[in-house]
């Protein structure tokens, strides 16, 4: 009588804070933040919610563990050559971090959730870091690097969320209008607006046709860093 052959069992990756972190992130893109349970957590890793306790705690230090992943990749994207002046390293962390937020829907509400609420935790000195070793490094005098870090970070989590709302926002004019005609309809009632109320608005609305977003963030970003460099230059 033939033996049976027995089927190779598959090993199973050793569950790790990593490993679950990962799965987290990848529920969060799909289901968003009511989607990111713990049940679901654990079906998506094969395994029980008593194992990911043993790795988190509960679910806001998981929600802290996911954004802080997505950041350390975000600010650490970027070209880092010797060549690199401290200018093009904050334009790259402020890309990364702009990439990061069109790719993840629920990261900008969770940056602005852990710098008000947690600031001591690990997200807002990661990026606080990442913007201050260029201020340092640009010459700004060490009474000015907090406010000038401060500038620059809020000015990219600012734009950035701004931009990652508008792009999960439907919009007045609905969700299957897409972006030109869009800005035109914005930029059509500010031609329409009161010119004794907003004669600069009226002044600029046909500017907002066809605008890059990215294009503006970037030029946003280096009139930021025009300002820090004209206001900290040595003998001023």
């Amino acid at each position: 009588m033939a033996s049976r052959s027995r089927r190779p069992e598959r090993r199973q990756e050793p569950l790790s804070r990593e490993r679950i972190v990962g799965a987290a992130v990848e529920l969060l893109d799909t289901v968003g933040e009511r989607g990111l349970t713990f049940r679901a957590l654990a079906e998506r890793l094969a395994t029980g919610p008593g194992a990911i306790y043993w790795h988190i705690t509960g679910k806001a230090e998981l929600l802290g563990a996911a954004t802080d992943a997505v950041v350390t990749a975000a600010v650490t994207a970027g070209p880092t050559g010797a060549a690199e002046s401290p200018q093009d390293a904050v334009r790259a962390v402020a890309l990364g971090l702009w990439d990061a937020t069109e790719a993840h829907p629920w990261l900008a509400t969770q940056l602005a959730t852990q710098l008000s609420r947690t600031p001591w935790g690990t997200v807002a000195p990661r990026i606080f870091e990442s913007l201050g070793r260029q201020v340092q490094a640009m010459g700004v005098p060490e009474a000015h690097w907090f406010t000038a870090s401060s500038a620059l970070m809020h000015y990219i989590l600012g734009a950035a969320g701004q931009n990652a709302a508008n792009s999960a926002s439907t919009g007045p004019v609905g969700a299957d209008v897409d972006r030109d005609e869009f800005l035109d309809t914005v930029s059509t009632a500010w031609e329409g607006l009161d010119p004794d109320a907003y004669p600069f608005t009226r002044a600029v609305a046909d500017q907002v046709r066809g605008h890059d977003d990215r294009e503006q963030f970037l030029a946003g970003i280096t009139l930021v860093l025009t300002g820090i460099t004209a206001l900290h230059r040595p003998g001023r």
